[in-house]
């Protein structure tokens, strides 16, 4: 049977819930609720355990913060055997304009502290991910302010639609692959 282990990305509590950055968990929890499912917090984050079409899914928010995101993503890579090329890694993006949704077969961090880490555990850039366009309306210096900031009226209006694609998004990787996935969304 297929494995597959799929991160949203952000930080552990109240006060990064309705940030920016934690886009990566909001669109988890959008992904579990769809499956009736919930989270049960295990080592290193929270984890959901759910089938889609035979395939099993390994869905975790990590409780690392994002800057030792890597530690989580490995940690469950080898504790359920799952091949890397069955990754989904889902974060914020502020190179993309707010509301794009792009899915890169490999990449590097980008910039992004996230992705930084994981790869740095992992050894290895050579994971599928969904970037969620955040935009990059900030001051220079600025950037950890903003990302850490609540969205605006009009982001948040547009976040549930948005939110149901990514989830459309993720249901297509584990089902149809990464190529298949990007010829329909990219």
């Amino acid at each position: 049977m297929d494995k597959f282990l799929v991160i949203g990305l952000g930080n552990p509590g109240e006060k990064y819930q309705e940030t920016r950055h934690n886009i990566g968990f909001k669109i988890a929890d959008a992904l579990c609720e769809k499956f009736e499912n919930s989270f049960v917090k295990e080592k290193h984050g929270d984890l959901a355990n759910f089938k889609i079409r035979g395939r099993s899914i390994f869905l975790l928010k990590p409780s690392t913060f994002m800057n030792l995101s890597g530690l989580a993503v490995n940690y469950y890579l080898q504790k359920y055997k799952i091949k890397q090329q069955n990754l989904f890694i889902i974060s914020d993006d502020l190179h993309l304009p707010f509301g794009t949704l792009k899915i890169k077969r490999k990449g590097s961090d980008g910039g992004h502290n996230g992705h930084r880490d994981i790869i740095s555990k992992l050894n290895s850039g050579e994971y599928a991910r969904l970037k969620f366009g955040i935009g990059n309306n900030f001051k220079l210096g600025k950037q950890s302010n903003y990302v850490l900031s609540p969205w605006i009226e009009e982001e948040d209006r547009a976040l549930s639609k948005l939110i149901n694609t990514a989830v459309e998004i993720i249901i297509s990787f584990c089902i149809l692959g990464v190529d298949r996935t990007m010829l329909d969304y990219n």
